[in-house]
């Protein structure tokens, strides 16, 4: 249970949500009664990930789909629609998190596009797809997990920054243009969290970001879940347009 927050009877779609931030945010939405449809372009990640949360008694469903491609975007739209006959809520998680991030001057095409692709098309992708069931109810949510990067300043990163900073415009302009149906669009920026890229504990990078926090640590997935779940649900029905950091102090500090 997750109490006072509910999603009974909810329908949610989240990408990129095979393990964790997206994993976290699918955990705490089942929790809370949802119906979650995630994607992931790792077939095998995504169906373990199902298949735990399934025995644990969440419903979800998983499909494996690309936010770069619109076809699979709006088939991901579609398997939600078929079954529930709804959309209430779409987290756009995705992004370009494998390999190295560079300054300016060392980031390839490869990098931008990939950067560019994942994390700010394939959000569009699946905003058109899912938009139109959103404004026939007159209703829905949107949350966008972006990053402190976009707030503040970080080394070796010019392309990911840059694109975490345009997500925050893209749901700005998206509350703006759909709040007349009663459809909320949030971000959330998270710090330092403990996912599969993050540095290992002990290490000096790890010492960094948990020095650079108020609470000196780290998240964990299921606190980005906590916040995105406020977004989603009828107790942040007064909250579009927003921004909230949840970083442990990190952007309040800089």
């Amino acid at each position: 249970m997750s109490g006072m927050f509910r999603l009974d009877g909810k329908t949610a779609l989240i990408t990129g949500a095979a393990q964790g931030i997206g994993r976290g945010i699918a955990e705490v939405f089942c929790d809370a009664g949802a119906h979650v449809f995630i994607c992931d372009i790792n077939r095998e990640k995504g169906e373990h990930c199902a298949a735990e949360i399934s025995k644990a008694g969440g419903k979800i469903t998983f499909a494996q789909a690309d936010v770069t491609q619109k076809s699979e975007m709006e088939d991901f739209a579609k398997i939600a629609l078929d079954a529930t006959r709804r959309i209430d809520v779409v987290v756009h998680n995705a992004s370009f998190t494998t390999g190295a991030q560079n300054e300016a001057i060392k980031a390839t095409e490869d990098e931008w596009n990939r950067n560019f692709q994942i994390g700010l098309m394939g959000m569009q992708h699946l905003s058109a797809a899912a938009l139109p069931a959103m404004i026939e109810q007159k209703d829905g949510a949107m949350v966008i997990i972006s990053s402190i990067q976009a707030l503040v300043g970080c080394a070796s990163s010019a392309a990911y920054t840059s694109i975490k900073a345009a997500q925050i415009g893209f749901m700005k302009s998206a509350a703006c243009d759909y709040g007349k149906y009663n459809i909320r669009v949030n971000a959330i920026c998270p710090g330092p969290i403990t996912v599969w890229y993050s540095p290992p504990p002990g290490s000096d990078l790890y010492n960094w970001q948990v020095n650079n926090t108020m609470l000196k640590r780290v998240a964990k997935p299921r606190e980005i879940g906590n916040a995105a779940l406020f977004l989603a649900s009828e107790e942040g029905s007064f909250v579009t347009g927003a921004v909230l950091p949840v970083d442990g102090g990190w952007t309040a500090m800089g």
